[in-house]
């Protein structure tokens, strides 16, 4: 199929990372109503990290079967349109849930509904700019990192209103929106142009993932989404309860940490598409690892402001290269590798909520100091791969 690449590529680079933030908007609400709901109902930090990881793990279920379907289906537009409104109805719903456990179970549902979205939109993007496949990979990250700034922003403004229900109603709009607007739009959403991936290509894959090199990666992946994970869902906490912030300044400081990661990321990628995964890679995850200990037991002050955003930055602008190293273990079947890619991070790596509140249970600073160590382990790992990994993989899909 003929492709316009010019109009595509602006297409792609205004829309997916629009389409990912309105996704996203309502799990990036969610981090900061967390303190908020926690109050209301007297939640412990296990509790709250137990909500959050159903979110998480909810997603790593239905991200593989996304991904297969992003390469089978022909009308990839339909799926994404599907997506908005899963996930604005499942968030909508929470906010009516009687109690604790019903909202745990309704945003495990939001979760499936996000992840309908990203293995399909980043397998688009990185199919039509293959040779930039991590820069591509950030430019989508800046929308998913912006609601994670902008919606917690809006949410610690919000409750000085509204109570957490309500504020979790008013956070699906963004969600609604784009997916009224994809009712018309949904087909300028390139059908895939590939043969639908069969059994072979599945068989293919998996051995590619069984090999070390791949199970590196996939190790990498888990420990560095157990840190990414466990310092966003754990630092509004640490905030309000370790060291007495409002929600509203909490928000502000949670959004500077990401605001770096999100201007970051394209160019973090891109210097990893030219100078190699692991060598990026082993920078970004020291720098947070090393920021994120100076946190844990900062005193306060700007100190404690600084390592934060040090650490969010770097850890959020890495983001992209992992997801790209998946794609070049992969080699090729784009949607459903970063499908493969976002269960193993999300699945498995989503317990780090739920790890870092059991530790942070009686001192969050413990917590925070559970992320760091995660970017360390993290860190191990990546050293272990072959320094060429990533560069011959990614010479193999092109030679496919």
């Amino acid at each position: 199929m003929a492709i316009d690449r010019s109009t595509d590529q602006r297409f792609f680079l205004i829309f997916f990372p629009l389409g990912h933030m309105a996704v996203d908007w309502g799990g990036g609400a969610v981090l900061l109503l967390a303190p908020a709901m926690a109050l209301a109902m007297d939640l412990s930090a296990l509790q709250v990290g137990l909500m959050l990881t159903a979110m998480e793990l909810g997603a790593g279920m239905a991200y593989a079967p996304a991904g297969l379907l992003g390469d089978r289906i022909h009308r990839r537009g339909l799926l994404l349109l599907l997506s908005f409104w899963w996930v604005a109805l499942g968030y909508l719903a929470a906010s009516f849930a009687p109690g604790y456990w019903s909202v745990v179970a309704l945003f495990t549902l939001a979760g499936m509904g996000v992840a309908a979205w990203h293995p399909v939109a980043t397998g688009v993007m990185v199919e039509q700019m293959a040779e930039r496949k991590a820069q591509a990979l950030g430019v989508h990250s800046i929308g998913g990192t912006l609601s994670h700034v902008l919606a917690p922003l809006s949410v610690g403004f919000l409750l000085t209103y509204f109570s957490w229900q309500h504020v979790l109603q008013i956070s699906v709009l963004p969600a609604l929106v784009v997916g009224v607007v994809l009712l018309w739009w949904w087909r300028r959403i390139p059908p895939s142009g590939r043969e639908r991936i069969g059994r072979a290509d599945l068989g293919a894959m998996w051995r590619e993932w069984r090999r070390p090199g791949g199970l590196l990666v996939a190790a990498m992946l888990v420990t560095y989404q157990m840190s990414f994970i466990a310092l966003q869902a754990m630092t509004p906490l640490f905030l309000v309860r370790e060291h007495d912030y409002s929600i509203a300044l909490a928000g502000v400081v949670f959004a500077a940490m990401l605001t770096g990661g999100a201007l970051a990321s394209p160019f973090v990628g891109r210097a990893s598409d030219t100078a190699g995964r692991k060598r990026v890679a082993v920078v970004a995850l020291a720098g947070s690892g090393m920021a994120a200990a100076f946190a844990a037991f900062a005193g306060g002050g700007l100190l404690l402001v600084g390592a934060l955003v040090a650490a969010g930055t770097l850890i959020v602008s890495v983001r992209a290269v992992m997801l790209a190293a998946a794609v070049d273990v992969s080699r090729g079947h784009e949607s459903t590798a970063l499908g493969v890619a976002f269960s193993i991070m999300d699945g498995v790596g989503a317990m780090g909520a739920l790890s870092a509140g059991a530790i942070g249970s009686n001192d969050l600073r413990l917590a925070i100091a559970f992320a760091s160590a995660m970017a360390f382990v993290s860190l191990g790992v990546a050293l272990a791969m072959p320094s060429r990994l990533a560069r011959r993989a990614a010479e193999g899909s092109a030679a496919g």
